[in-house]
């Protein structure tokens, strides 16, 4: 009798403190609490849901008037350009909106073209993303998105989208997962809008344990390939995106590109969601900041450029494509050793290109090549990255 009520007992105990830990980990350097939505946003968040539900059925038809309806919330002046979303579906959400300095031509052929990796816009935020159709072929997004014209009818691109993210500013712990991802281009008063929708397809993969090297701005990050967190008392915790969904609005707006984006995050451990919309917001506002810098740096490559160092890395033989992405894995570890994050006994799992499809070698790699570009510090030479001394 004693055994039986003792396992209880003592099982509460310990998921009680690892719930503690991990509600510590989620909040903690939490930023202030997001604002409460007006009545002109929760109208907003229920014209968003339109259009992600468009997003998850091809036969739902797309509804202008909806698209309208969000593109003058994103142009409209607010109190904040912040807030909190109403809940949906047990998804805490948030809004977040900021202003980039480039033409919306560029924009576009900079962030949503198979020319350019996504992943040079999002390096804070993304370790790689690969567009593909649902039976897993590689489908090209756009080589270039031509204007829509004022009656024009909008410009609809459909696709699979398989994503790894960098680790979590406060838990360490980064995911993989699969987006149903749709892309809209249309005409609106004089300016051309970008619609990016977003439906995840499934729980993401186990969170793993990731650090972020140095600052968060120098994009290097080392990736365990271990389930659990780098948090203290909680490496072992196995947690996951349980939902996600998301409509980014990209609007012209003269010498600028205004995005605002409604986003909604169900993620935790053992199926209870710890997401707060501060912690949204902290994301939006994480991979603003770097994104801002790449497209408004004077040291921007031209998108020529930019295509011609990934079609080098896209055409390289296998055998030499691993070997170069397995130098930057050993530049990780090595890194990883040197901070401290990980000890220095731990060494490189051999094969660790094995089962790492191409596309996410050559992204990965691309990164390298976008630090020396912009003039920071990379983990490899120009020669590991494109053969260039």
């Amino acid at each position: 009798m004693n055994i039986h009520t003792a396992m209880p007992a003592a099982f509460f105990r310990r998921f009680a403190i690892s719930l503690i830990l991990f509600l510590a980990a989620f909040c903690c350097f939490q930023p202030a609490q997001a604002a409460p939505p007006s009545e002109s946003t929760q109208s907003a968040s229920a014209t968003a849901m339109k259009l992600i539900r468009f997003g998850a059925d091809p036969k739902i038809p797309f509804d202008a008037q909806a698209a309208a309806a969000l593109v003058d919330y994103v142009l409209a002046a607010k109190p904040s350009r912040e807030t909190a979303l109403p809940t949906v579906n047990k998804a805490p959400g948030a809004y977040y909106e900021h202003d980039t300095k480039i033409g919306f031509a560029g924009f576009l052929q900079y962030s949503y073209t198979s020319q350019i990796p996504s992943i040079l816009t999002s390096p804070s935020s993304l370790r790689y993303s690969l567009w593909s159709h649902e039976q897993g072929k590689l489908q090209k997004l756009p080589a270039s998105w031509p204007a829509v014209a004022p009656n024009g009818k909008p410009t609809i691109v459909r696709g699979m989208q398989r994503d790894g993210i960098t680790p979590d500013l406060n838990t360490g712990i980064y995911y993989e997962y699969d987006l149903r991802r749709t892309l809209v281009l249309f005409h609106y008063k004089g300016k051309q809008v970008l619609f990016t929708i977003s439906n995840q397809v499934d729980v993401s993969e186990v969170g793993k344990k990731g650090f972020i090297l140095g600052s968060d701005e120098d994009w290097n990050y080392y990736y365990s390939g271990e389930p659990g967190s780098a948090r203290t008392g909680l490496g072992w915790v196995k947690s996951y995106i349980y939902d996600y969904f998301s409509v980014g609005v990209f609007v012209e707006n003269g010498a600028t590109v205004r995005s605002g984006t409604f986003q909604w995050i169900r993620a935790g451990w053992n199926g209870v969601n710890f997401v707060k919309p501060e912690h949204i917001i902290r994301g939006f506002k994480r991979n603003a900041v770097n994104s801002k810098t790449i497209l408004e740096s004077p040291h921007l490559p031209s998108p020529a450029r930019i295509a011609a160092a990934y079609q080098r890395l896209s055409s390289l033989p296998p055998t030499e494509l691993r070997e170069r992405y397995e130098a930057l894995e050993e530049a990780r570890l090595s890194l990883a050793v040197q901070s401290g994050k990980v000890n220095a006994d731990k060494t490189k799992k051999p094969n660790s290109s094995a089962g790492v499809p191409k596309e996410q070698m050559v992204e990965e790699l691309m990164l390298e090549y976008w630090k020396i570009a912009l003039g920071k510090p990379s983990l490899v030479t120009k020669q590991i990255v494109l053969g260039m001394k």
